[in-house]
């Protein structure tokens, strides 16, 4: 009977595990992820970051879309279809993960793209998610997804102190619904805030522009007090010049920007400088 029991209970548990992990997606983004590997998978030789380049020229021109994870409970959404500055940044890291490995089915994709979005890849919770950028650096980076160049090339340390979502429960339909969640991004972002990290100011960046590559992911930071980084996007070279291939909310899709991503940050509202992050 005991026996009977357990095997029950690891029954049960199994089945909630296999719910929490419910992909959510259309068949149009497995459409839009066969057609992009078709035209990449004969390019495994190419270093991760050109991989980066290539899947995000892939979608450029996608609509901006927002709030696009959003699900309750918490599940692994995949959408091609409209993207945001961080998740056009994931969509690319895994994508040219998956070409690099040789392994460019739909599971594969999906696999990638959880490891990179939550904390040791597990999805637990609504906090279980990345949410601030410098928190996603430092976590791919331990995973050993990407390295941080912001320190050799600007060594300047970032004023890191972030308790926005905390403090703004009211703007995060989970959190309102949830203190336990509040809490839990609370204790989360104290342990953030403890961390080292570096940027190039924006003052810095042309100066040090010939350390920056193609493929890297940046952050900008901001100026808005509990926030970290308030955009993302990929560095490409255009003209033998760095510019910023990103999901822009105010032109609605995936561009790469007009001016030089130095001339970028420095027009930008409250942008203060990058965080640098380099796939490998």
């Amino acid at each position: 009977m005991k026996l009977q029991i357990i095997f029950l209970y690891f029954i049960l548990l199994s089945a909630a595990c296999s719910a929490q992990q419910t992909v959510v997606y259309q068949e149009e983004d497995k459409v839009i992820l066969t057609e992009i590997f078709s035209k990449l998978e004969k390019q495994s030789d190419k270093t991760t970051s050109e991989l980066v380049v290539l899947a995000g020229e892939s979608l450029l021109g996608t609509p901006y879309g927002a709030h696009t994870l959003e699900t309750e409970p918490e599940q692994l959404v995949i959408n091609l279809r409209g993207l945001d500055c961080t998740t056009y940044a994931e969509n690319c890291l895994a994508i040219a993960r998956c070409v690099k490995s040789g392994e460019t089915s739909f599971k594969a994709f999906s696999s990638q793209l959880q490891k990179i979005r939550y904390r040791n890849g597990e999805i637990k919770a609504y906090p279980s998610r990345l949410h601030y950028f410098s928190d996603w650096i430092f976590e791919n980076e331990k995973q050993g997804f990407i390295k941080q160049v912001s320190e050799p090339a600007g060594h300047t340390k970032y004023p890191l102190s972030v308790d926005f979502m905390s403090t703004h429960p009211a703007s995060y339909k989970q959190l309102e619904a949830s203190k336990d969640f509040v809490q839990a991004l609370s204790e989360k972002e104290k342990e953030i805030s403890k961390r080292e990290m570096y940027f190039i100011p924006e003052d810095q960046i042309e100066e040090y522009e010939k350390l920056l590559q193609p493929g890297d992911i940046v952050g900008l930071c901001t100026s808005i007090k509990g926030l970290d980084i308030s955009h993302v996007g990929i560095l490409v070279n255009r003209n033998n010049r760095i510019h910023l291939m990103h999901a822009s909310s105010s032109l609605e899709k995936v561009v790469v920007s007009e001016s030089t991503l130095a001339d970028y940050v420095k027009t930008a509202k409250s942008i203060i400088g990058i965080m640098v992050a380099r796939p490998i």
